[in-house]
């Protein structure tokens, strides 16, 4: 039998085979490399797209804002304003209040009464005078509770002293009273 070298054939195949599996591997590589690749840009791309996206948000978030705040603002205007409208509201329904304080307070004097001096505080009025007797400050006194406007009379005071030119005596006083709207509330 004859023999056959076969030493050099299995050389050139393994070279063959280390080249082949060379260029598969260099072949991987480069293929594993354009995958990384593809996948950084991809990701990097989504990100950038997603930070894009939180940016408009943000600045929509900015803008709202600065509409809530003007939106706070307009409402703290409209408060003032509807508190403005009840002051005034409520200054149209006390004018004729004076007027009417005043037509009581005539009404309610007793003749031998005068009036000397009258403050208000709120719904509070003082009133100082004289008269001639103290039977006439009691009918003031009656006279204020009954009246439309003026209510709960409180004697603070009086005193007896002589008139001027020794005509007789007069007595000073000072009644309390409130000043009260018939059928509502009281000022």
């Amino acid at each position: 039998m004859p023999r056959i070298n076969l030493l050099p054939w299995r050389e050139e195949a393994r070279r063959e085979r280390q080249k082949q599996f060379a260029i598969q591997l260099g072949g991987a590589a480069i293929l594993g490399g354009l995958m990384l690749f593809y996948g950084h840009t991809t990701v990097g791309g989504w990100i950038d797209h997603q930070q894009q996206r939180n940016n408009r948000i943000q600045d929509e978030i900015r803008q709202l804002e600065v509409k809530i705040a003007e939106i706070e603002d307009l409402q703290d205007t409209k408060d003032r304003l509807l508190a403005r409208m009840r002051i005034i509201e409520e200054l149209q329904k006390s004018r004729p209040n004076g007027v009417r304080l005043f037509d009581d307070l005539v009404r309610t004097l007793p003749s031998g009464v005068y009036l000397r001096e009258l403050t208000q505080s709120g719904a509070n009025l003082t009133i100082r005078g004289v008269a001639e007797s103290q039977a006439r400050v009691a009918a003031y006194m009656r006279a204020i509770d009954s009246a439309d406007w003026l209510g709960d009379p409180d004697l603070q005071s009086i005193e007896s002293r002589d008139q001027r030119g020794g005509e007789g005596r007069i007595r000073e006083f000072t009644i309390r009273a409130r000043q009260i709207t018939p059928g509502g509330e009281n000022n």
